[in-house]
């Protein structure tokens, strides 16, 4: 006999991708790929925090997520704070199901141009802060023997390109993460798996276009199609929450430890 708390195989799958009764945290929130998970999530029924370090744009998130959905403060480099934030979390929804850790920093520049400070900052958002995130989280899951654990990687976990030497180590350790947690926790009913979208169709994105025209000298539809993937478009925000949404779901009990590629088909692998 199942533990109550872990769902047996699905039967159907309009039933097994509702979210509904469930509780989840997604960082990075306020606004771009953050904002549409959390929108995502709410539209499938699931109660949500909105956290990031922003206020006026997590109460904003969290007003279109609906009735039930909360906004949470958080620095994800802190332990301190996420400590607090995860237990205001905890509180404020009776507990957490889901986490999606998507808070992140991006940088562009030569690897000799990269300094110390960049290299720590990117280091401590984009690794550091889902660790930080996932342990705080994890022992209550464990607890309750559920739980899908959802990192929002990037196609530079699985490859290299030139200029985002610090991005890319990061978010190969990202997925290095969610592999072993994946294998640490595989008899658990708790999930890890890793969302890996090329260049999406949001605000840092468009940060990344403006400096490839101000290095470059390239027009603006230049520096836009040399992100495009093999599609020749971005990945579009929604196309990721539909994504962690799947992953959320009881329909992905067996999957786990697994990069989740939007791309384009660039990277087969």
């Amino acid at each position: 006999m199942s533990p109550p708390n872990r769902p047996t195989a699905p039967r159907r799958v309009a039933d097994t991708l509702s979210l509904a009764g469930r509780r989840a945290l997604v960082t990075g929130a306020g606004r771009g790929l953050g904002r549409e998970i959390a929108l995502g999530l709410a539209r499938a029924g699931a109660r949500v925090a909105c956290a990031a370090r922003t206020r006026f744009e997590i109460e904003a998130a969290a007003a279109e997520c609906g009735p039930g959905a909360v906004a949470i403060e958080l620095d994800v480099t802190s332990p301190e704070r996420v400590n607090a934030a995860v237990a205001a979390a905890q509180a404020a929804l009776g507990g957490i199901d889901i986490l999606v850790n998507n808070a992140g920093a991006a940088t562009s520049q030569p690897f000799r141009n990269l300094d110390l400070k960049t290299w720590r900052r990117v280091m401590a958002t984009d690794l550091e802060g889902p660790f930080l995130v996932t342990q705080a989280v994890l022992p209550d899951m464990l607890g309750r023997d559920y739980g899908r654990v959802i990192m929002i990687g990037s196609m530079l976990s699985c490859a290299g390109r030139p200029y985002v030497a610090a991005y890319a180590a990061a978010k190969h350790g990202l997925l290095g993460l969610t592999r072993s947690l994946a294998a640490e926790y595989a008899r658990s009913a708790v999930t890890f798996n890793c969302v890996c979208p090329a260049y999406a169709a949001t605000p840092m994105t468009q940060a990344s276009i403006a400096n490839i025209v101000r290095v470059t000298g390239r027009s603006e539809q230049e520096a836009r199609r040399s992100l495009h993937t093999p599609q020749d478009r971005l990945i579009e925000p929604a196309e990721v929450a539909a994504a962690c949404v799947f992953l959320a779901s009881a329909l992905s009990g067996s999957i786990t430890g697994q990069a989740l590629m939007l791309d384009g088909g660039e990277i087969q692998a």
